[in-house]
């Protein structure tokens, strides 16, 4: 047998030392638990954040996207979707996706012949007990949702009739219905809980509604398919990525304006966004770039872009701001990075295409980070 080990046998070693010396310490004060939503298998993986194994996977029905708890901590909530999955689109010479609608390799994931519409709905998982109690009718093809400042209702995304729905999850019952533009997706509540986004994928509309009337405050244009939106701690301002155009927008969010856009390094096309616990700093998951980007939050700088797993969607960040966990959903693992060190130190094995991801603190207060 060799006395050397192949360069990929030697990296292994070393992302496993990292990860047992380097996150020794802050694996024993973490605790919290990673959940996270598997497209794929049709579950929820739960992750134990001090020994970074997975304790549970539970099963909750098709297509499991946006994820989310309740303030308490009780509570997970999990977008479910009866729309096949379809691949992601081909891109042009200048990475823009070719769309032909109609066809198999339509964006995303339009196919109404051959959906489940009994498959659409919000599935409610007791973390506790580690068991699904019910689900609950959202509006069609529900992707991603936000939840109230007072965690009484989810703001939801109807991805294919273009409207967003207001759930009462006390009452199980959909109380609003609000139209946008095609194809909804990203929804943000700020911080202040008046307001929230949704962000229209197909023209890159940029609508804010108030969570008092429901009415449609203002909308914007950024273009490139908006994939997500947070906010400052403060709430002043916002971050949206442009998907296909590999762009990110910091907003105005008391003006409701777009004040600056910068390109993301070459390749990226971000996904999922998160600001930092502090908020100095905005972190992008960049999907077929393989990489989760970091921002300078008052400048738009890029100061760093991460090398993670393959094509990472969700991120979530520990509320020490010490590690992101990002879901690379065809690799069907999640990342683990030091963001002191600035590096993946780990991986960590999910379900089947992994999508969404939030940190639930065991103590009980919120953990949609």
């Amino acid at each position: 047998m060799s006395a050397f080990l192949s360069d990929r046998a030697c990296s292994a070693v070393l992302g496993a030392l990292l990860l047992r010396a380097g996150l020794l310490g802050v694996q024993a004060a973490a605790n919290y638990q990673i959940c996270v939503s598997n497209e794929r298998s049709g579950d929820i993986t739960v992750i134990d954040g001090a020994s970074l194994k997975a304790v549970a996977t539970i099963p909750v029905g098709k297509r499991p996207r946006g994820i989310i708890a309740s303030p308490d901590g009780k509570t997970v909530y999990v977008a479910l979707s009866g729309t096949p999955i379809s691949g992601p689109p081909q891109l042009d010479a200048h990475g823009n996706p070719i769309l032909h609608k109609g066809k198999d390799d339509d964006d995303d994931d339009d196919d109404d012949k051959k959906s489940d519409k009994s498959a659409d709905g919000i599935a409610v998982v007791d973390l506790e007990h580690k068991k699904l109690l019910r689900k609950i009718h959202a509006g069609s093809d529900p992707e991603q949702f936000a939840l109230s400042k007072d965690g009484t209702r989810l703001y939801v995304s109807n991805e294919d009739v273009g409207t967003a729905s207001v759930l009462n999850v006390g009452t199980g019952k959909v109380e609003q219905i609000i139209p946008v533009h095609r194809e909804p997706e990203g929804v943000g509540t700020s911080p202040n809980g008046k307001f929230f986004y949704v962000t229209c994928e197909d023209d890159g509309e940029i609508f804010a509604v108030d969570t008092t009337s429901y009415e449609v405050i203002t909308h914007f244009n950024v273009g490139g398919r908006p994939r997500s939106a947070d906010f400052l701690p403060d709430g002043s301002q916002a971050f949206i990525p442009s998907e296909s155009a590999g762009e990110m927008h910091l907003i105005d969010a008391l003006n409701q304006k777009v004040l600056k856009t910068i390109q993301l390094p070459k390749g990226s096309r971000p996904m999922c966004v998160k600001v930092s616990p502090d908020g100095k700093k905005v972190y992008a998951s960049t999907g077929r770039g393989g990489t989760v980007c970091v921002l300078d939050s008052s400048t738009l700088e890029v100061l760093n872009n991460i090398k993670v797993g393959q094509r990472p969607w969700g991120i979530a960040i520990s509320s020490d701001g010490k590690l992101l966990y990002s879901a690379n959903g065809p690799s069907n693992d999640i990342s683990v990075v030091d963001l002191d060190a600035q590096k993946e130190v780990g991986r960590i094995k999910a379900g089947q295409s992994p999508w969404g991801l939030i940190i639930v603190p065991n103590n009980g207060s919120n953990g949609t980070l």
